[in-house]
């Protein structure tokens, strides 16, 4: 996968997973870069959010994001938040860059010390390139699969993303770091502007346990070396990697056997479609009625009746995998032919409201007994 022009990444093994593999990434542009940053709601916000916060009211450019993996350093009281300081000390002296434009990220288990000083000696043995299979390999910590996704602008600019997470995953982020860079030169004001509807439509759109984490952030970053682009061509081009990399994550759900895609047409506004859609894939009965093959549409319209949205359950319409299930009424339907459509690698809901012309789509993975297992034994 091609990067952007002026990027450049790596990786290393820094001895933070015990599993010794790779656990140390950084994104290293060659010019200051104009950045977006959507980040965790939790207050329980671990030292890399939080300075990320600040580095963003400041509305300095970027220059390099370096992430660990393995440790979230996220609850490890003020040690924590000096820890995550030096992680970025160390980048920037390295490369020679300002502390500010490095912006840090931790990801793993919450209330351990971070082992700095092992960051502190794998930086300066990082040697960053071109391929970004290493980075998006040393990010992942419960995932079975890396995540990346590209788009190319008629101009020849290109977006290019990578993403890890597969657990403690649900709307207002979740278990999740995501990151795009762009070599598209566009203000950053724009960028801040645009960025968080994006990540609405596409990162807080995907569920896997209802669990929002302490540590995710989706970030853009736009280093300008391709010049000005259309912003129409532009936009467009960031939500279909942004929405490629939500799916990989719903899919790749810790024990997951099926993503699931809840398609909502009919809403009253944007943000109800949204709620309608996210609350169907965050359920956990349908969930696990999708794990077992169950066609069990009640599932889907008890969580459509608590999502917020406008409705009349007289006027509703659910089809499941292509087979029409209600239409204000239970609609007869071949319940084996259906079942067995369900064991396709994805389960699509349909649900027409019938109350407005608003739209919107989120995705979500089904239940299984592996993810009880890979969470009962996470920190043993």
């Amino acid at each position: 996968m091609r990067l952007p022009i002026g990027f450049r990444v790596g990786a290393i093994k820094a001895g933070i997973k015990p599993s010794g593999r790779l656990d140390l990434g950084l994104i290293l542009s060659g010019r200051p870069a104009a950045w977006a940053f959507v980040a965790t709601t939790s207050r329980a916000a671990a030292p890399s959010v939080r300075r990320g916060r600040e580095l963003y009211a400041a509305e300095t450019p970027l220059q390099a994001v370096v992430v660990n993996a393995g440790n979230a350093n996220c609850a490890t009281g003020p040690r924590g938040q000096e820890d995550d300081r030096r992680m970025a000390r160390a980048v920037a002296a390295r490369y020679g860059l300002p502390e500010h434009a490095v912006l840090t990220a931790s990801t793993g288990v919450i209330g351990v010390r971070l082992p700095v000083e092992r960051i502190e000696q794998a930086v300066p043995t990082l040697q960053p390139g071109f391929d970004l299979l290493p980075f998006a390999e040393a990010i992942l910590t419960t995932d079975t699969r890396t995540k990346t996704a590209e788009a190319t602008l008629p101009g020849g600019a290109r977006v290019v993303g990578v993403a890890k997470g597969s657990g403690m995953i649900h709307p207002n982020m979740a278990t999740m770091l995501a990151y795009l860079l762009t070599d598209a030169e566009l203000p950053q004001e724009e960028l801040r502007q645009t960025w968080p509807s994006v990540v609405d439509r596409t990162f807080n759109q995907i569920s896997v346990d209802g669990d929002t984490s302490t540590n995710d952030m989706a970030v853009l970053l736009a280093n300008g070396g391709a010049g000005p682009v259309d912003p129409e061509e532009f936009w467009p081009a960031v939500e279909r990697v942004a929405r490629d990399l939500a799916r990989q994550i719903a899919r790749d759900g810790e024990g997951a056997t099926r993503l699931i895609t809840v398609r909502v047409q009919g809403a009253a506004t944007p943000q109800e479609a949204r709620n309608a859609a996210r609350a169907v894939a965050s359920s956990a009965l349908w969930k696990a009625a999708v794990y077992g093959n169950d066609p069990n549409w009640g599932r889907v319209l008890g969580a459509l009746g608590y999502s917020g949205a406008t409705f009349d359950p007289l006027r509703v319409r659910i089809t499941l995998q292509g087979v029409p299930l209600y239409d204000g009424e239970p609609l007869p339907f071949d319940s084996r032919m259906t079942s067995q459509a369900m064991r396709r690698e994805e389960v699509v809901v349909e649900v027409d409201l019938r109350e407005g012309p608003a739209e919107a789509e989120a995705w979500g993975c089904d239940l299984t007994e592996g993810y009880v297992r890979i969470n009962a034994e996470y920190t043993t």
